[in-house]
């Protein structure tokens, strides 16, 4: 299973989402046999926060390959989970176990996501996909995450 922390009002997850990169990794991630769970754990009134509907026009209109878009209103799977950023992604095996954490790729972010070409970065995702779907340890494990800061509901 694959869980990527998105926020469409991110700037890193627009672009992510803009240039395909996102989808493309999605549509592989797909082929070894992954489901694909984007959630959204804006709280109501922050950035990112979307209704089930607007959930559903995103994934349409962004043509994500993604199979669920979990709402995490409440913050408790994100904080469990304790993603930081959107995009922030993890990597669980058959077996349950967390394989890989952090950002999708080694750009990081800052004034150099926005001048790096997504092409060329290595995407972890897309890179661990094969040992994690077959219960093994990828070479990387954990990165940066890099992105938006999750708009949780400290109330």
């Amino acid at each position: 299973m694959i869980l990527e922390w998105t926020n469409h009002e991110c700037p890193y997850v627009v672009r992510h989402y803009k240039e395909d990169n996102m989808q493309k990794v999605q549509r592989i991630a797909k082929a070894e046999g992954y489901v694909w769970l984007s959630v959204i754990s804006s709280a109501p009134g922050e950035q990112g926060y979307v209704s089930a509907d607007k959930a559903n026009e995103l994934t349409i209109s962004r043509n994500a390959a993604n199979d669920y878009v979990l709402l995490d209103e409440s913050g408790a799977l994100g904080m469990q989970y304790g993603a930081k950023t959107t995009p922030h992604m993890y990597m669980i095996d058959a077996e349950g176990i967390l394989r890989f954490k952090g950002g999708i790729d080694d750009i990081g972010g800052g004034a150099k996501f926005f001048r790096a070409s997504l092409t060329d970065a290595v995407n972890y995702i897309a890179m661990n996909d094969t040992p994690v779907s077959k219960n093994q340890k990828p070479d990387i494990q954990e990165s940066v995450p890099y992105g938006c800061s999750v708009k949780y509901n400290y109330d």
